[in-house]
């Protein structure tokens, strides 16, 4: 009997394993080629594997939610015929992982003394940790609760190496190994009769970890500016019809807003920027993530690349098939990674403003709000009069370390000057 290997593919540049969620086929089921065999889940995105080939599902080497590496055979199907081993994208396999013992000794120069080794026990923790991660702090004793309160520099607040490594080398400076940063306790809650308790998905506590971390990282300030939109929104109905004849593309104000805020990137590349300790850096790419809001109520943000090298036309059908794949959870890992700045639309819930959390490690997230008619002052030749105008108001929430109020305000009335001054004639 021919067999063939179902490896765990690769599936991203910088992502190495993935979560097995649910096997969509049992032993012993018919596969037909491009059925679905499993569900699998990174910390970026949840995706399924198809099998390349027919037969009968024969055997599955883990179990729901085993974390396995890229590269890894994870299933076998049974091709019928004469026996033949043959097995997928053996070219994806990683080279063999570093261990911890041998991450560890190339960074550390004196040996920490340690108390007797500690059990830990990880699946008592909802945090996400690598194997790696794991193997660092059975290797150096680390505790649950220790490794709890190491901040993660990875996405959604993951700790990755770097993280570890860079603690364990000032675990030994001080009597105890307790984190500078003390935990905040939450406060206990007591549930009555008629409530609902309702356990958060993966995704929702992913969520909630990167946004708890986003504030425990980099203290926040937003900065609010009101922004005259009337010539934008007349652009849009006057060219809105012609576009979807012509292209089949809906044009929203979504990519007018992402043009202006590239533009006003790179004339305040400070914005675009990350902080790594006492250093910051100033990012060469513009790639603005696109807060989106999926079906279930969770959010995910798909990441336009270098929206200043874009044409208007270009960023509205990035836009449009982001926005799309995303509701369908269709997107691949490596189209939310990479963001150097962030997007969030309060103004698609009717709200006017918001105070957005960061999306670490960037150093700020901009939040438009909803356009409204408004009678304002217009200052003409001949004086100031009344008119009627679409309004709308722009919050950008910065990290204080890096991004002063000067400099925020700045980017905020640069993006006004655009928007205002937008010219109703631009073809696309």
């Amino acid at each position: 009997m021919a067999k063939f290997e179902i490896i765990m593919p690769k599936l991203g540049e910088s992502i190495i394993e993935a979560t097995i969620t649910r096997w969509v086929k049992n032993i012993g089921d018919p596969v037909e080629e491009d059925d679905s065999i499993v569900e699998i889940a990174t910390d970026k995105v949840d995706s399924e594997i198809p099998s390349p080939v027919e037969g009968t599902l024969v055997e599955t080497l883990f179990n729901e939610g085993d974390i396995v590496a890229v590269g890894t055979v994870i299933a076998i199907v049974d091709m019928g015929g004469e026996d033949a081993p043959e097995t997928g994208q053996k070219d994806e396999v990683p080279a063999p992982k570093e261990t911890a013992k041998e991450t560890i000794e190339t960074v550390k120069e004196t040996p920490v003394v340690q108390e007797e080794a500690k059990v830990t026990d990880f699946a008592s923790s909802d945090r996400f940790y690598s194997p790696l991660v794991k193997s660092i702090a059975k290797e150096e004793n680390i505790s649950i609760e220790e490794l709890e309160s190491i901040p993660g520099s990875g996405k959604d607040g993951r700790v990755n190496k770097a993280d570890m490594l860079n603690y364990l080398k000032n675990r030994g400076s001080s009597p105890s190994s307790t984190p500078t940063t003390a935990l905040v306790q939450a406060p206990a809650v007591v549930t009555e009769t008629g409530d609902q308790v309702i356990e958060m998905d993966r995704m929702r506590k992913l969520i909630a970890d990167h946004m708890v971390m986003s504030k425990q990282v980099s203290p926040h300030v937003t900065s609010f500016i009101d922004v005259d939109v009337t010539n934008v929104v007349n652009w849009r109905n006057k060219i809105k019809n012609e576009i979807l004849k012509r292209e089949g593309e809906k044009v929203t104000f979504t990519p007018i807003f992402f043009d202006a805020a590239a533009k006003a990137l790179k004339d305040y590349p400070m914005v675009n920027a990350s902080v790594d300790g006492t250093k910051m850096i100033l990012r060469k790419h513009v790639n603005i993530g696109m807060a989106t809001a999926l079906p279930n109520g969770n959010l995910i943000v798909p990441v336009l690349k270098d929206v200043d090298e874009k044409s208007l036309l270009g960023i509205a059908k990035n836009v449009n098939d982001l926005a799309k794949r995303a509701r369908e959870n269709k997107l691949q890992p490596d189209e939310i990674a990479g963001g150097t700045f962030t997007i969030t639309n309060f103004g698609s819930f009717d709200s006017l403003t918001g105070t957005p959390i960061i999306n670490q490690p960037q150093v700020a997230i901009l939040g438009v709000g909803a356009i409204r008619k408004k009678p304002v002052v217009i200052e003409t030749p001949q004086g100031d009069m009344i008119g009627i105008r679409h309004i709308m108001i722009l919050s950008l929430a910065y990290d204080h370390r890096i991004v002063d109020g000067a400099l925020g305000g700045m980017y905020l009335k640069r993006m006004k000057e655009l928007l205002e001054s937008f010219d109703v004639n631009t073809v696309i």
